[in-house]
């Protein structure tokens, strides 16, 4: 492969790991030992909020007040289609019970998680969109209990009016004003609700996304995640602006959100490249520092011959967002395989899948794409399966099993398949050693 790095990273997605992960683990185990009284302490500490943790209806409902109906009707735009697309999503899964042989019956059933926490990020920027993702989903998905939870601040006199009202309009049973690894813990070890979750979603800081790693096992997941990734395959046909503004717009989540852009035109590269620091300086100062910290030490542009080079260096990548505006969109479609959400031409971007479009914003980084997708109402949805058979169907199965078993040198296994046969049918002799 003729691969050419014109910007390279300084830095990867595994710096300053360790240091995370010993900071979190100390808070989850204090919190867990210290319960309730401790996550408050926390979020007196971190968010600087000594207020109700659990939130009531009379602070829904003044939230409420405060959010313009044209913000209304545009998170009212985002939330039927984010939920239209996760009931599609569900439409898809089906339980079953088919006949394997004759007596012997198989099935799986789809049994919603009782529980699930949904952690909104309220800190840097008010995520309306992520309470949309996650609590919708969850709700699509029919557990019987959702909570959220998110950052709150004593200027805004809680969590933000516009994230309370969406988490409301999404269907949240119970709401904490509670941020960072105080939120998840909270909703892990079932503090403030008495209800202890069974999985928990949603994005979130590099602490965040270390508490729920550290907690998987004890309960599910949606993925592991960190900072959220652009990756754009692009050749002379694109438009170097748009490439150059949408890895900006990705750029600004935070100062270690990577930027990738692929190409097989050297024009498209260095044309971009020129225009990523004016377009970076003209964002507020927030966003600026953001985006100009991420480009820098996180920024990559890659220089392939072929399309095949640019699909095998994106497929090793497995960004989380990856965007396709190239004359042969169609042949990326079919050959890309990792990744975590795809947006094909220059007509859609990241932002339109991040805000409002119906796809699922929650999605694999740090090379998750290798192996998963993003959150779905599948995550929220347990897939078990049944089996029944007549005691006919024991004259194969049973004898089978006691053959195999002792051949695996498990006898246990092997006598629950010869007392059946004993019982079912008297008198016969079936060879049942392993030999």
């Amino acid at each position: 492969m003729a691969i050419e790095y014109l910007k390279r990273a300084t830095k990867t997605s595994a710096t300053g790991e360790d240091e995370t992960r010993r900071i979190v683990a100390d808070m989850l185990d204090e919190i867990e030992q210290g319960g309730e009284d401790v996550a408050r302490a926390y979020g007196e500490k971190l968010d600087g909020w000594d207020g109700d943790i659990e939130v009531g209806s009379d602070q829904i409902e003044a939230a409420a007040r405060q959010v313009p109906d044209q913000l209304k009707d545009d998170l009212k735009f985002a939330y039927d289609r984010v939920r239209l697309f996760a009931e599609k999503q569900k439409d898809s899964m089906q339980a079953f019970e088919t006949e394997l042989s004759p007596g012997l019956w198989a099935g799986q059933r789809l049994i919603p998680v009782n529980t699930a926490g949904c952690y909104v990020p309220g800190g840097r920027y008010a995520h309306v969109a992520s309470a949309i993702m996650s609590i919708t989903t969850a709700k699509v998905a029919g557990g019987e209990n959702v909570i959220a939870c998110s950052a709150p601040s004593q200027e805004r006199g809680g969590i933000h009016p516009a994230i309370l009202y969406t988490m409301d309009l999404c269907g949240a049973d119970h709401i904490l004003a509670l941020g960072g690894v105080q939120g998840i813990a909270a909703m892990a070890f079932g503090l403030f609700t008495g209800n202890k979750a069974n999985i928990l979603v949603g994005p979130g800081n590099r602490f965040v996304a270390e508490a729920k790693r550290l907690l998987f096992g004890r309960v599910g997941i949606d993925l592991f995640a960190g900072p959220t990734e652009i990756l754009i395959i692009a050749d002379g046909t694109a438009d170097p602006d748009i490439v150059a503004n949408d890895l900006v717009g990705q750029a600004e989540h935070g100062p270690d959100s990577p930027a990738w852009l692929i190409t097989p035109s050297r024009d498209l590269a260095e044309k971009t490249m020129e225009k990523m620091p004016r377009l970076i300086a003209a964002l507020p100062e927030v966003q600026r520092n953001a985006s100009e910290a991420a480009w820098r030490d996180y920024g990559e542009v890659v220089l392939c011959d072929t399309n095949e080079e640019a699909a095998a260096v994106s497929d090793e990548y497995a960004p989380e967002h990856l965007q396709v505006q190239t004359a042969d969109d169609p042949w990326y479609v079919e050959r890309l395989t990792n990744y975590g959400s795809l947006f094909v031409g220059e007509e859609t971007t990241v932002a339109f899948g991040d805000k409002c479009s119906g796809t699922n914003h929650i999605l694999p980084t740090k090379g998750a794409g290798h192996y998963t997708g993003g959150l779905s109402v599948h995550k929220f949805i347990k897939v078990v399966t049944t089996q029944r058979m007549t005691r006919e169907a024991n004259e194969q199965v049973a004898a089978v099993t006691a053959r195999v078993s002792r051949l695996e040198g498990m006898e246990g296994h092997a006598r629950t398949g010869d007392v059946r046969l004993a019982k079912y049918f008297p008198g016969r002799n079936f060879d049942l050693s392993a030999e």
